[in-house]
């Protein structure tokens, strides 16, 4: 592969672990488009992420697709990994992808303690999530049973399951973002006092027991991702962990129970993780774990991220090129892939432009992009 703006040439090198084999460094991240009636991806949404493909990125991983769990989805016209006529779209995204050259990963999730009663396909049921949470004296988050935990955990891996026969390359579980997995290992989500509570081996129990399922229920050499966070939706601030030895606690037990890549989710894949550090989350993690390491967060953005259009842009990002950092981050092993979001929701073709030297023919993101499904 020709590399025109050598700048970035460390983005474009091909990457192996097991039976994965991607052409470049280059991921597209998970991100939640919505465009999904009854819960079924449709042509359009294979022809979205064909069209990525076919723009050069080396692996996808796809929007969140929730688990067969009665509790898992929290937003509508969100897909489904679990009924036939959702798989047979999702097999479909698969083999477009595959057709343009690409390699595709399912992000599995259960958006726990987020869900709230109203959202299909299961309007009546509450949110599911470690502790209860009441909101105008009515429960609006039930406090999970060994016996929830138990379904939840038999959900995931049935989905892994299904992606590596529907032939996907790989599986991303979701961890992150104060969801299912993220809010039993968050302290500040988690008050139980039983095995999953209290302790960080405590809280870390179910993300282990989940892990574990999925593994079982794929071939050894079937890729498992972790998609992770120290940020939380209601919370920027929030810490998973306090500082690199409490992380390693939370870290440790998940490659044991079968994590070949870590996804590590921060708002700017430059900011160090911990005070007094100059280490991020991403090569920080890469030293705990000797695992390889997908880094994200604001790549090829000209500005800061928003929690919703009608915010202010709180600052902008330290150059509109940050993809020259990224590249010189990854050549010094600092992570292995660089998940890209929003810059690839307006121009499918980033990533060969990139390549190319083409960036004054980048199409900047903006939020129009959320409307449609660019292809």
């Amino acid at each position: 592969m020709t590399v025109v703006d050598k700048r970035v040439e460390a983005l474009f090198q091909p990457f192996k672990y097991g039976k994965l084999e991607l052409a470049n460094r280059v991921a597209m991240a998970p991100m939640t488009r919505c465009f999904s009636p009854e819960n079924i991806p449709g042509q359009d949404v294979a022809d979205y992420y064909a069209a990525r493909a076919k723009g050069g990125v080396g692996l996808i991983i796809t929007e969140g697709t929730f688990i067969d769990h009665p509790a898992a989805n929290g937003y509508p016209n969100v897909p489904a990994f679990y009924s036939e006529k959702s798989l047979d779209g999702w097999k479909r995204v698969a083999d477009a992808v595959h057709k343009n050259g690409g390699k595709i990963a399912p992000q599995i999730w259960h958006t726990g303690p987020f869900r709230r009663a109203g959202v299909n396909p299961n309007p009546d049921v509450p949110g599911y999530g470690p502790s209860e949470i009441v909101e105008n004296g009515e429960v609006v988050v039930k406090k999970m049973t060994k016996q929830d935990i138990d379904n939840a955990v038999e959900a995931y891996a049935k989905a892994a399951n299904a992606a590596e026969k529907l032939g996907f390359d790989a599986v991303e579980v979701h961890g992150a973002h104060q969801y299912l997995i993220d809010a039993f290992l968050w302290e500040g989500s988690n008050n139980r006092d039983d095995e999953y509570g209290g302790s960080i081996e405590n809280r870390t129990r179910f993300a282990v027991e989940v892990i574990k399922a999925v593994r079982a229920s794929v071939n050894k050499d079937f890729p498992v991702i972790l998609r992770y966070s120290q940020w939380k939706q209601a919370d920027y601030s929030a810490k998973l962990a306090q500082n690199p030895k409490e992380l390693a606690q939370i870290l440790f037990p998940l490659v044991e129970a079968g994590v070949d890549i870590f996804h590590a989710s921060v708002r700017r894949f430059w900011e160090t993780a911990f005070e007094g550090s100059d280490r991020t989350l991403a090569s920080i993690t890469r030293e705990i774990t000797g695992k390889p390491v997908i880094t994200v967060g604001s790549i090829g953005l000209s500005y800061s991220f928003r929690a919703n259009p009608a915010q202010e842009v709180e600052h902008a990002l330290r150059t509109p090129d940050n993809v020259d950092e990224v590249a010189s981050q990854l050549a010094k092993g600092y992570f292995d892939i660089a998940a890209v979001g929003r810059a690839l929701l307006s121009d499918p073709q980033w990533s060969n432009k990139l390549r190319d030297g083409k960036r004054s023919e980048i199409v900047e993101y903006t939020d129009e992009a959320l409307k449609s499904l660019v292809v």
